[in-house]
């Protein structure tokens, strides 16, 4: 004997393929949801025939309690928020944001909401105006600086740059790196070749007369003629002679991964950086297997993996129930038929 099919749970899902007398239905819900109700029912005898021991439960999205308000800022406030809903912050002027501006509503490993990090603070960030004696500033020109402010220098004829030649404006109102300063070139020294996508080894601010330093490309980068490294030695008259620059494939940015089944939410754009997310779900009928929510990792790779969606047990075992239906009611016509023809 059979217990009925116990219906659909909505966002959540659970093996049907046994309904007979004795059998065990457990239930879970998709990721963002926890489950209201019995964890399983069973099928026992009640009321001179079968059914379940209980009734079926249901799948609630997750909350999470209202964000946390922050000093001397705000953020848009709503009704209610639950599961992947996200809290953007801004702050009032003069205030600058330090920290990321936007947090979302995750959960635990006891499923209870909570938010994805803490909330960014409001501060007055103000930094003093760097000066480089023997030196000029060629960017970030001005008197006044906040937060994420850039300054880039060059040092004037027969000095070298000693340091960072851009120094940035940060949350505790000093400049990172510190300020270079610029040094009077000697005789027979050369100061350190500019860079652009290279690095120096030995790295030094300047080199003596004969010394050598080798020049080797970053990451996806090389000279010309197609090596990653050369070696360059300093020369009279504080030359280092002809030097090349290595020259770098841009990094093709992520495009939206296929979902079989399944379509982009949220966060879907033309193209992708790293840090940005989406968020997937499946048609109905099928379930996902994965995260809802993965972040692109540069070179078109995805953290998790791209989830996929997969046919749910109901809709795979429904077409042998109706072979089943179909069957029983022809052998039933057949009986029918052979019956009347013989009574």
């Amino acid at each position: 004997r059979k217990c009925k099919y116990p219906g659909d749970l909505e966002n959540g899902y659970f093996d049907a393929t046994n309904l007979t007398f004795g059998s065990t239905l457990i239930f879970s819900c998709r990721e963002g949801y926890r489950l209201v109700g019995n964890e399983e029912v069973s099928c026992v005898i009640k009321n001179g025939g079968v059914d379940w021991s209980g009734d079926l439960p249901y799948c609630d999205i997750i909350p999470c309690e209202p964000p946390p308000k922050i000093a001397n800022g705000d953020y848009e406030e709503r009704a209610n928020y639950v599961y992947q809903s996200s809290v953007t912050y801004r702050c009032r002027g003069p205030f600058s944001l330090i920290g990321p501006d936007t947090i979302h509503c995750t959960f635990d490993a006891d499923l209870n909401g909570v938010w994805s990090g803490p909330p960014p603070d409001c501060r007055v960030v103000k930094c003093e105006n760097p000066v480089v004696k023997n030196g000029i500033k060629t960017s970030g020109l001005g008197s006044s600086y906040s937060y994420k402010n850039s300054v880039i220098f060059e040092c004037n004829q027969g000095y070298f740059m000693v340091g960072a030649k851009v120094i940035t404006c940060e949350e505790n109102s000093t400049w990172v790196p510190p300020k270079p300063t610029c040094e009077k070139i000697i005789a027979d020294v050369c100061p350190a070749p500019e860079l652009q996508n290279e690095v120096l080894i030995p790295a030094k601010a300047a080199y003596e007369k004969g010394e050598s330093v080798r020049i080797r490309c970053s990451a996806g980068c090389s000279f010309p003629d197609g090596s990653a490294e050369v070696t360059a030695t300093c020369q009279e008259q504080s030359s280092w002679g002809a030097l090349q620059h290595c020259a770098c494939v841009p990094e093709g940015s992520g495009s939206t991964p296929v979902i079989s089944y399944g379509r982009v939410t949220a966060g879907q754009k033309p193209s992708y950086s790293v840090g940005d997310f989406i968020t997937i779900e499946c048609y109905t009928g099928y379930t996902l297997h994965g995260e809802a929510r993965i972040e692109y990792a540069g070179n078109n790779q995805w953290v998790p993996a791209v989830p996929t969606c997969q046919l749910s047990v109901f809709i795979l075992i429904l077409p042998k129930v109706i072979v089943v239906v179909v069957v029983l009611l022809a052998a039933f016509w057949i009986y029918k038929k052979f019956f009347s023809q013989n009574g």
